[in-house]
């Protein structure tokens, strides 16, 4: 499963969704809005995606880590939209036979999916907001 999605993420059904019966280790990463960054107040996070190609170059990283790690299960969800201090904005889940591939697959997964997967983060602070990561000018031919 990889869902992008405007509203709250259902942890639990990203890690029954990840779950194996052959699994001895289901590890989960949740991302969260934190309430300060660069020492400021943050008021709320702004996310955007270009979903279809997020999508599509999730999938790649979980090819990927299929290649690199036993995965038995997986699942990705990724918040967009306006999102506050203490809410989920990712959650990725595996399931392996051992817990180390479980630990390093997961790790592996969100890192990249931060660094390749199109979706931006804005802050929004007391006192104006940043892109944390730079939001290219997408060109769109109708």
């Amino acid at each position: 499963m990889i869902k992008i999605t405007e509203k709250h993420i259902d942890v639990q059904k990203v890690i029954e969704t990840a779950t194996s019966l052959s699994a001895g280790a289901v590890n989960v990463f949740i991302g969260t809005v934190r309430n300060n960054a660069h020492g400021k107040n943050v008021l709320w996070l702004e996310y955007e995606a270009y979903e279809t190609m997020a999508v599509g170059e999730i999938r790649k990283i979980i090819d990927e880590a299929s290649q690199r790690w036993p995965l038995l299960g997986w699942a990705i969800s990724h918040r967009i939209g306006t999102l506050k201090p203490g809410e989920v904005s990712v959650v990725v889940a595996v399931s392996t036979p051992h817990r180390k591939d479980s630990f390093d697959a997961c790790q592996f997964i969100i890192d990249t999916v931060k660094e390749k997967a199109p979706i931006w983060k804005k802050e929004v602070f007391e006192d104006g907001e940043e892109w944390i990561s730079a939001r290219p000018e997408m060109e769109f031919k109708g």
